[in-house]
């Protein structure tokens, strides 16, 4: 791996309104995933989450315009309530794609849980960016729906 990919990683934090227990039941049960995964407007058609170390998973998801594409991986760390890592990757992916690394950690803080993403390396900036993006609204429909969740 060159070094400017090495360079290409994505970092974001987010407060949560939610205790990490929380935070991470909703990272890892299919029926809660499914209710706020991927960015605005997506849904969730399919999703088989095995959340053991070595289990796999594969999200179907629908954009609100055009063919529905899946995402998929392998967990390498499920230590709940503070930590999960898993690869990433398209299925089928694209040519500038690479299998990736998310790992996230919750961390206790007094307004709930701290939440930090950790994820990548990637080929080029353009994939950045697009999972910059992706992420982004993500962990606002999360955010959205742990406030509605726990009011």
């Amino acid at each position: 791996m060159n070094t400017d990919a090495m360079q290409r990683r994505l970092h974001l934090e987010r407060i949560m309104s939610a205790p990490p227990a929380h935070v991470f039941r909703a990272c890892v049960e299919p029926q809660r995933v499914s209710e706020w995964w991927g960015p605005a407007g997506f849904t969730v058609p399919h999703i088989d989450l095995d959340v053991r170390e070595g289990g796999r998973y594969r999200i179907v998801m629908q954009p609100p315009k055009g063919d529905r594409f899946c995402l998929r991986g392998e967990y390498r760390s499920v230590e709940p309530p503070g930590r999960l890592s898993y690869t990433f990757e398209w299925d089928p992916p694209t040519p500038d794609d690479q299998q990736t690394l998310v790992t996230l950690t919750f961390q206790p803080v007094d307004r709930g849980t701290r939440l930090v993403l950790d994820h990548g390396p990637f080929t080029t900036d353009e994939r950045l960016q697009l999972h910059e993006a992706g992420w982004t609204e993500t962990l606002d429909r999360l955010e959205a729906w742990l406030a509605a969740s726990t009011a």
